[in-house]
């Protein structure tokens, strides 16, 4: 299996080097530009650099990247971007950064969640590649073929991680339409969560509102949900993360997995699980968003899981309310480090 890595602005390039290190692993690099809004915070708003900095070093990551010979890919993937959704001068923005990106290093694809934002690509940028993201939730054949005139690839709707009768489905339309498929491995997020639009928008419109005087902070409805020890089960049973040990059988199903890496506090240790494809820790650690805090003092060990699980859960029929799998894995695998009381989800 290859991998798509997100790019991440630390304070220093370790992490850039790790991936050219790792490049016969690397399918490519995704990463954001300027103030265009993204599925996460903007790169060049870090307290590690000033503005300008920041984005010296973005461009001097980027030629390393490029110098490898490692494919690069552009998010332009916010959830909305408003007023400038439709406009003119928003269209020229993107062409004339996407033709900077293309001179300077050589840009390869590009993400997107919005229909008119791969049109105006295929239209002026017949060559690069234009990838539906995971945001949009594709997850049928219907949903490639009514955008199949704009896009020449697509993430997979992460819910579907855990289902080989759909991904096999969703292989058979894009093989036989001349399209790639990808997924994204290690998604925290739970499945089919009702808030998970209205978090991505606030995402998207998140320089504005850190402007406003806000009466709350959202960061997730799955903390809130996760305050309450009984639905701990929910990370094994409610979750489509693909484990490092079984991201093999995946393998000839998907052009490339993507790991979520922008903002994990150790995006080197996500890299170097999945390519070795082993993990010893807590499985939390690896994913984005990461609950790891929300079981603190316990951890999901990762090496408790059963060695069939990644099989188990691909093959199953998913009548949770009837089986009882998943939560005994959670059980076993649930380790309290700590002296507090924990529950456990008989």
């Amino acid at each position: 299996m290859k991998y798509m890595v997100g790019y991440q602005l630390l304070n220093d390039d370790a992490f850039t080097q790790n991936i050219i290190k790792n490049k016969e692993h690397i399918y490519e690099v995704y990463f954001s530009w300027g103030d265009f809004p993204n599925g996460r915070n903007k790169q060049t708003e870090t307290e590690l650099f000033l503005p300008w900095e920041a984005q010296a070093r973005q461009i001097q990551d980027l030629n390393k990247l490029k110098d490898a010979k490692i494919p690069l890919n552009l998010l332009l993937n916010g959830n909305c971007y408003g007023k400038d959704s439709q406009s003119r001068a928003f269209f020229c923005k993107i062409g004339d950064t996407i033709d900077y990106l293309k001179e300077t290093f050589g840009l390869n694809s590009v993400t997107t969640t919005s229909p008119l934002i791969a049109k105006f690509i295929k239209e002026n940028f017949p060559g690069l590649e234009v990838r539906a993201s995971v945001n949009m939730s594709i997850g049928t054949v219907e949903g490639m073929d009514y955008i199949a005139k704009y896009f020449d690839s697509y993430y997979m709707q992460r819910e579907y991680n855990r289902s080989l009768k759909k991904i096999m489905e969703l292989k058979d339309w894009c093989k036989m339409h001349d399209k790639k498929l990808f997924l994204l491995a290690n998604s925290g997020c739970f499945n089919n969560c009702s808030a998970h639009t209205f978090h991505d928008n606030l995402v998207a419109h998140e320089s504005e509102i850190e402007k406003m005087d806000n009466a709350y902070n959202f960061k997730g409805i799955c903390l809130e949900y996760l305050e309450d020890k009984e639905k701990w089960a929910s990370l094994v049973r409610d979750s489509n993360y693909i484990r490092p040990e079984d991201i093999h059988l995946y393998e000839g199903l998907f052009e490339a997995a993507k790991l979520a890496t922008r903002v994990n506090k150790s995006p080197g240790r996500v890299l170097e699980a999945y390519i070795k494809g082993k993990y010893l820790g807590g499985i939390t650690e690896l994913l984005e968003p990461n609950h790891s805090g929300a079981i603190v003092p316990c951890i999901l060990d990762n090496t408790a899981f059963p060695h069939d699980f990644g099989n188990h859960v691909l093959n199953c029929d998913k009548n949770c309310a009837a089986c009882s799998y998943c939560k005994d894995v959670f059980n076993n695998a649930l380790i309290n480090l700590g002296k507090e009381d924990v529950y456990v989800n008989e």
